[in-house]
């Protein structure tokens, strides 16, 4: 396909599947059962960091996660009492078990208690390309406190460890992107859509290489980069909404 055709064949997929009807079956329909913005920003990130493995198992696991919580995870935050932890001592999604779901509520706790949103732990600056800066900074603040796990850091994802950073990459689209179209938030203003990175999985992945849209062998960090500057040639101020396109076609369409 030459340019225009490719743009317009992966337009057409935006428009199936940047629609409410996606948010059903995807993980994204867990920060969408909150309305509190500090609710929908803890739903997403637990969920985002969840989507591991087939996606009914991922919304099903954080279900359960935020029932622990009252289904109030702000506030379960903010007032919990160190007897109410007891209870996750007995989560496990995959490899993400109690000691992980003990620290992220620890970093969440104590991040909540001094602000008001988790937007301030990824500041980026308007001059930046992209949020590469951003997800560095808050991995360091995330293992910042005494005593963090060392096994949880494979939980958070930096691009210093040369990973494509999907989960944290596609949280922050939930985060940033804003539209009509109901599936993404948009209730962060700091960090522009022109500044996202693709979140990359082996999906997304496939069809971009049919496509020609990358060439870098490995998938790690600079892959992801290569498939959002390709992006960028389509709309440059918003080129992750064809992450709407690229995930149709791998998982609904079997491109």
């Amino acid at each position: 396909m030459n340019f225009q055709d490719l743009k317009s064949f992966l337009d057409e997929r935006v428009e199936i599947y940047n629609q409410p009807g996606f948010i059903e079956n995807d993980p994204v329909s867990i920060p969408h059962s909150f309305s509190k913005k500090q609710d929908i920003e803890i739903a997403g990130f637990f969920a985002a960091t969840l989507a591991w493995g087939q996606r009914i198992t991922i919304i099903n696991k954080s279900k359960e996660l935020f029932k622990m919580m009252d289904n109030a995870p702000h506030d379960f935050l903010i007032n919990h009492k160190l007897k109410d932890l007891k209870v996750f001592e007995q989560f496990k999604h995959r490899t993400f078990n109690a000691t992980d779901c003990l620290y992220f509520i620890r970093f969440l706790s104590e991040h909540y208690k001094n602000n008001n949103s988790l937007e301030s732990a990824f500041p980026v600056v308007k001059t930046y390309v992209d949020v590469e800066h951003a997800l560095i900074h808050f991995h360091d603040l995330f293992f910042g406190l005494e005593d963090f796990p060392p096994r949880t850091k494979k939980h958070v994802a930096t691009p210093v460890r040369k990973s494509a950073c999907k989960r944290i990459n596609m949280f922050l689209r939930w985060m940033v992107r804003r539209d009509n179209k109901g599936v993404d938030f948009g209730i962060w203003n700091s960090i522009t859509p022109a500044q996202l990175i693709c979140p990359c999985d082996l999906h997304v992945e496939r069809v971009a290489r049919k496509l020609k849209l990358i060439t870098r062998k490995p998938l790690d960090w600079l892959t992801a980069v290569e498939l959002t500057s390709a992006l960028r040639e389509f709309d440059p101020q918003d080129p992750v909404k064809y992450d709407f396109a690229l995930f149709g076609l791998g998982i609904e369409e079997r491109y």
